[in-house]
């Protein structure tokens, strides 16, 4: 059975948050889905993610019932205020200080600082965000350490007992597509292959087996590698 407690999934459109979204509605009571347009380059993530909720509804009449309001939160100033390869059409590089000009900084930060506000306001008690330390690009804001430290700040800052749950921060990209099939099987991975989006140029086209993409920017590389990985896994 369900746990009773009530989630807010942090659903971009991409292949991290459609598999928490998975793993939140077999586990909550009712599940309701945040999405922030910060002038993200890869905006097209925001036009499949209607449909990828629609289909997610569709895959298990338990899910249908479960999952509740989505939300579309403006936060365009981001790109007003930060100068990365995500908000600017910019090549892709790796920054003097060790990260990639993909970091947005204070990203994660100011979406879980928002996510925890319509919490708030819906009666909602656990946060669920696909942050990932392990085989990621490096970003600090999806450390372990940063969401424990933010759970801490958000529920003294609001006199709030909200649980952040990051359930891909252990895993690699390969588990995190087993973790798809776990949950939905061979339909939901389907589903994920085709409907989500996760290259950073905003790339559609024709699809590769693991999906949609250019095929060369770090998100697709760390796609494809994992759902070669996957695939082997299972031979």
């Amino acid at each position: 059975m369900p746990s009773q407690d009530t989630a807010l999934v942090l659903f971009s459109g991409g292949q991290d948050s459609a598999t928490c979204l998975a793993w939140a509605l077999q586990r909550y009571a009712r599940v309701e889905t945040i999405g922030f347009d910060y002038g993200q380059r890869h905006a097209i993530e925001l036009a499949v993610r209607p449909t990828v909720l629609a289909r997610m509804r569709a895959l298990d009449p338990d899910w249908d019932a479960r999952l509740g309001e989505d939300h579309l939160i403006d936060l365009s100033l981001i790109a007003k205020i930060s100068d990365t390869a995500l908000t600017s059409n910019v090549a892709i590089a790796m920054q003097e200080n060790g990260l990639p000009n993909t970091f947005v900084p204070g990203r994660n930060l100011l979406f879980m600082t928002v996510a925890a506000t319509v919490a708030y306001r819906r009666d909602l008690t656990v946060l669920v965000g696909g942050m990932c330390e392990t085989d990621f690009s490096g970003y600090p804001d999806c450390r372990d350490d940063t969401m424990k430290a933010l759970q801490v700040a958000l529920n003294l800052g609001m006199n709030t007992r909200l649980k952040v749950e990051t359930p891909l921060m252990w895993i690699d990209k390969a588990q995190t597509w087993q973790l798809a099939h776990d949950c939905g099987g061979e339909a939901l991975v389907d589903l994920i292959r085709f409907d989500t989006h996760t290259c950073y140029l905003g790339e559609r086209g024709a699809a590769h087996s693991w999906g949609h993409g250019c095929g060369s920017c770090p998100a697709c590389a760390l796609r494809a590698r994992g759902y070669a990985q996957y695939v082997a896994g299972k031979d």
